[in-house]
């Protein structure tokens, strides 16, 4: 008898670990500057496929890129999905409608702080402690910060998957290409001197397995 009740244990022990041992957190940062507030209903489609590709444990939060984005307030939706089907997708229901709400309601800021953005999502991540860690940058990749604001701070990105969504061309770039191609090559090189693994997908059909 007592075996037995150390072999039930032992597999509850693994279940449990099973649970969390391969869970996903993804931060989504929404750039809504200028004209590329424009582009939020893509966004909220990728916000949905990623919806539908996360399980239970996994978490997820998107949050909006404005003039000082290091911030709890800037957060949109959040949830931590329970291992119960039906609350799991109650839980995914109520997310997207708090996005949608969000994409129909949203003012354009004046200001782009991505850096803000992603040091808040560091913060987060860490905090929910999940097996992988992602953090994805749906943006121009423009910075634009406001006086006073200070941003040359380190980020400590290790164990991160830091992916650029719909990198639109600018006006500017059009006419000097060289501009897109060292704004994506300033972001990359920033991700990973701080550890962290940089990719761009700019065909929303390579979404396909990321996840």
């Amino acid at each position: 008898m007592k075996i037995l009740t150390i072999v039930l244990s032992c597999a509850i022990l693994v279940a449990c670990t099973r649970s969390t041992a391969d869970n996903h957190g993804v931060y989504m940062l929404l750039d809504t500057s200028g004209t590329y507030s424009e582009e939020l209903k893509k966004a909220e489609q990728i916000i949905r496929y990623t919806l539908s590709r996360l399980d239970a444990t996994d978490t997820f939060a998107v949050a909006r890129i404005d003039t000082g984005s290091f911030s709890e307030k800037d957060i949109v939706a959040k949830v931590t999905l329970d291992d119960r089907p039906s609350a799991m997708n109650k839980q995914k229901r109520l997310f997207a409608q708090r996005v949608q709400k969000f994409v129909a309601s949203v003012r354009s800021s004046r200001y782009t702080d991505i850096t803000g953005g992603i040091l808040q999502g560091i913060e987060f991540l860490n905090e929910k402690s999940p097996a992988r860690k992602t953090i994805l940058i749906f943006s121009d990749l423009k910075e634009d910060l406001a006086e006073g604001y200070v941003r040359d701070i380190a980020l400590e990105l290790d164990g991160f998957n830091v992916i650029a969504l719909n990198v639109t061309k600018l006006r500017s770039d059009n006419i000097n290409p060289r501009e897109y191609l060292e704004r994506v090559s300033d972001w990359q090189s920033l991700v990973e001197k701080a550890g962290g693994k940089w990719r761009v997908i700019n065909d929303l059909d390579g979404l396909e397995g990321l996840f």
